[in-house]
């Protein structure tokens, strides 16, 4: 009979999968086209600011990551902790989670970097923004930011198209 606690780290593992790959990965990708989209809309602009391009550049950094990390630690370990063959959970699964409070946090620490430098928009224009704007008919920018949203919502739409994420049914 297995042990609740081995139990439970299965449980864990599988519903970090779960979880990363159904929520955490399509909310981190409309966080970078939702901030790109309302930078291009917004007088503040993508590159005019210095805290607009750190923002969306930790954002950029965060989703890359995030992305990575998902496909080479948590999937592959969910796969195994979803396998009820292995019989030494606490020896594969556990080491393994202790990895992923460490990376939790430091992704938390950047995520509130994020957040803050959005609310306080310290002053600083970077030299694109010290040129004066050009002017655009509006309607122009409206079909600019149309396009842009619809090529940034491409790699969710893929990653939802491809089944995106673990396949608990094998």
């Amino acid at each position: 009979m297995m042990d609740p606690s081995d139990q439970l780290l299965r449980a864990a593992w599988i519903a970090l999968g779960v979880i990363g790959s159904y929520v955490i990965v399509p909310l981190a990708l409309s966080a970078l086209i939702t901030g790109i989209t309302i930078s291009l809309a917004t007088p503040w602009g993508l590159f005019r600011h210095y805290w607009v391009v750190v923002s969306w550049h930790l954002t950029l950094v965060a989703v890359t990551v995030l992305l990575q990390h998902m496909s080479s630690v948590v999937t592959p370990v969910a796969a195994i902790a979803a396998d009820t063959a292995i019989t030494n959970v606490r020896d594969v699964l556990y080491p393994a989670l202790q990895g992923e409070l460490l990376h939790a946090g430091v992704g938390l620490v950047i995520l509130l970097g994020i957040a803050t430098l959005n609310v306080y928009k310290p002053r600083g224009l970077t030299p694109l923004g010290r040129e004066a704007p050009e002017k655009r008919p509006r309607w122009a920018r409206v079909v600019w930011i149309h396009a842009a949203a619809l090529l940034l919502l491409l790699p969710i739409i893929a990653h939802v198209v491809a089944g995106g994420g673990l396949d608990l049914h094998e």
